[in-house]
């Protein structure tokens, strides 16, 4: 090649906008706060159209909040009260960034209750979004999947149940949403999410997450909303579905996974601490005066192991029989 022909020949091509902002961002090896600004206000003016974009936001938020700040892998409450600031600013949530709080609760190692709270909350409000009253919202196959994955995120590796701040969101949801044609899906992850709840304040080391809230077969079935579940369906789902994960819980294979021995002092805070749970899961299911088809798919599961949970919860089969 001649040195003319060296001259004019084009140099490589440039970085693209996302491999030059990449490179700023992280130019001196770590994200502080003006970048994680800067990549919030491009997020909400912008939406990061491409695939790159949207993995960088991700990825840069994740570990500015889960990885970088210390202690690391540790997301305080005031940490996940300032992005839950950030994210609600403008009043909507987008898909991207429910993405990036699925994200950021898989990589951390503990994340604060409230935050698998919000993102939940986030997915109902745009189940519901469109309506006039904010009701009747109807639950699609891939709401489920996203509620689910948010769930399973949260729960991580580790055998979490679910929490109280959850369990009210997903009452919230199926009050809301009582009138829809829902998928099936819906009334398997609504029952066996709040049967968890129940089982984590009984004391039992639960199952993980995915084991518990996981896809059965029987889904596959047509649907039809929750009143086909009920008769055949509903029998399959309590013998071969959650009565399943249930007696995993009740019976497990090997000492580790038995619930919590305790001396006497333990047991009787364990029995108090469910006595309480009872006492939410009655308010909840009579707040609105209706007993709806999900909440009787729910006790009429819980009624085939009351024996095992508590006396108290007697009263409240019985009222709903």
């Amino acid at each position: 090649m001649s040195d003319s022909e060296k001259t004019t020949a084009p140099d490589a091509a440039p970085l693209d906008a996302v491999a030059r902002l990449r490179a700023a961002v992280y130019a001196d090896g770590g994200i502080d706060s003006g970048e994680v600004r800067r990549l919030c206000r491009l997020a909400a003016e912008e939406g990061f159209p491409t695939a790159a974009g949207r993995q960088l936001y991700i990825e840069a938020l994740t570990d500015y909040v889960a990885l970088q700040t210390a202690p690391s892998g540790h997301v305080s409450e005031e940490m996940a009260r300032w992005l839950i600031g950030v994210l609600s600013a403008d009043g909507i949530t987008t898909d991207l960034e429910v993405d990036l709080l699925v994200n950021i609760m898989r990589r951390a190692d503990s994340v604060p209750a409230e935050l698998s709270a919000f993102a939940l909350a986030e997915v109902s409000r745009s189940v519901l979004a469109g309506t006039d009253d904010g009701e009747g919202g109807v639950i699609s196959a891939a709401d489920v999947e996203r509620l689910r994955s948010i769930l399973y995120a949260f729960g991580n590796e580790r055998s979490v149940g679910i929490s109280r701040e959850e369990a009210e969101v997903l009452f919230d949801l199926n009050d809301r949403s009582r009138e829809a044609e829902n998928d099936p899906a819906w009334s398997d992850l609504f029952v066996k999410a709040i049967a968890s709840f129940l089982m984590a304040a009984r004391g039992y080391t639960l199952l993980s997450r995915e084991e518990t809230l996981g896809r059965d077969a029987w889904l596959d079935a047509p649907s039809g909303g929750v009143t086909a579940l009920f008769g055949d369906m509903l029998s399959s789902m309590l013998s071969n579905g959650l009565r399943g994960v249930w007696s995993a819980w009740r019976q497990p294979d090997d000492a580790s996974s038995k619930p919590i021995e305790a001396d006497e002092s333990r047991i009787r805070e364990a029995e108090a601490v469910t006595s309480e749970e009872v006492k939410w899961l009655a308010d909840r299911i009579g707040r609105d005066g209706v007993i709806h088809a999900n909440e009787r798919a729910l006790l009429k599961f819980l009624s085939e192991e009351s024996p095992d949970i508590h006396p108290s919860l007697r009263t409240l089969l019985d009222t709903a029989a």
